[in-house]
């Protein structure tokens, strides 16, 4: 049997010669390799969005936390240019994990991602990804996105049990709840991405859409598991009576009768399955955990679907239409009040593209 010959290809450049005008779109427009590679679960915001004299290449949303996501992109070995870059868009856009995607790494930009994964607080995130292309004789080229840095999980523990004495008892009882709920949803191989366990009386988990989310909730007050869709009012308007009109279909796929809209008042909707818990007894609190994977499953598996077939029926062009100009101009026209961000960081970009600090420090 005569077999193929698998290699790297040198230069990515034959496949996109501009980072702005052809990596940057088709990684916005196949953005699922990126979340494949790093388990974030990315919805794209905007490309090319204006910071100052600037652009941010890509600006997604984690779909599981809602916060903002910037991606840098270099067809070519890290520098302090790019990463200084990516540090000011962190800081005008307010994004909490920066993404830097480059051909090659050096050692001290990969040791610089990991000092600071270990050296800033849990909600702030860096991913160093290394991009390859791959092909067998002459296939078509075939992309690999290598993660060559990330925060470190192990880490981010050991500095949560340092503040434990500092909890309340609630908050401790919080803490060891959702990561044990946690580890067994890990189990179920079902989640690309789970967030790290706080000591709050929720866990949001993404449904791959921004502005929509599961969120868990363990009431010690009130003796309650919740499993809720939280829809926020951004999008409630029009998300809220879609997910209604599916109603029979969802409560059929989870086996549960739900609370639709229990607080109509609220700006903000959610979608409840409620179950009582005795948090006193050890053996009700492994029954309590029981249930709520089960039905976290359930619901995840449920409505991630129906918003995955909502995505596409709004979705009108793919597969290298971006409008690149077009999305510039959404963004661009007043999102973005550089003077202000100056004032606000301490942080500037000179003449030659380097950022500097108050201090004239130039990172």
């Amino acid at each position: 049997m005569e077999l193929g010959e698998l290699k790297r290809l040198n230069s990515v450049r034959d496949q996109w010669r501009s980072e702005a005008s052809d990596f940057t779109p088709w990684l916005a427009n196949n953005i699922e390799e990126l979340t494949k590679a790093i388990g974030l679960e990315l919805e794209v915001e905007n490309i090319e969005v204006a910071a100052g004299p600037y652009s941010a290449d890509i600006l997604a949303k984690d779909t599981g936390t809602d916060e903002y996501v910037v991606i840098e992109n270099q067809l070519e070995k890290t520098n302090h240019d790019h990463l200084g870059k990516a540090l000011t868009y962190a800081a005008v856009l307010d994004a909490s994990t920066i993404i830097w995607i480059a051909t090659d790494f050096t050692e001290e930009h990969k040791k610089t991602l990991d000092w600071l994964n270990d050296h800033t607080p849990d909600e702030i995130s860096f991913y160093g990804i290394q991009l390859e292309l791959w092909q067998i004789d002459n296939s078509t080229p075939a992309v690999r996105l290598n993660t060559i840095s990330r925060p470190n999980e192990a880490v981010k523990q050991a500095a949560k049990s340092k503040h434990a004495d500092e909890l309340s008892d609630a908050q401790r009882f919080q803490l060891e709840f959702w990561t044990k709920f946690r580890g067994r949803l890990e189990k179920t191989n079902e989640f690309p991405s789970l967030q790290t366990p706080r000591p709050k009386h929720w866990f949001d988990i993404s449904l791959g859409k921004s502005n929509i989310h599961l969120a868990p909730t363990c009431n010690t007050g009130d003796r309650i598991l919740r499993i809720r869709v939280y829809i926020s009012n951004r999008i409630a308007g029009e998300m809220l009576p879609y997910l209604e009109g599916r109603k029979a279909e969802i409560e059929e796929s989870i086996g549960q009768t739900l609370q639709w809209d229990p607080y109509p008042n609220s700006k903000d909707k959610t979608i409840v399955l409620e179950h009582p818990a005795n948090f006193d007894d050890e053996r009700q609190i492994d029954e309590a955990l029981d249930w709520m994977v089960e039905y976290t499953v359930k619901f995840r598996k449920t409505f991630a679907k129906i918003i995955k077939e909502y995505r596409e029926g709004k979705t009108q062009t793919t597969d290298d239409n971006y409008d690149v100009e077009a999305r510039r101009s959404h963004w661009n026209s007043d999102f973005i009040d550089w003077d202000d961000a100056i004032e606000k960081t301490g942080v500037t970009v000179d003449k030659d593209g380097d950022v500097e600090s108050e201090s004239g420090g130039k990172y």
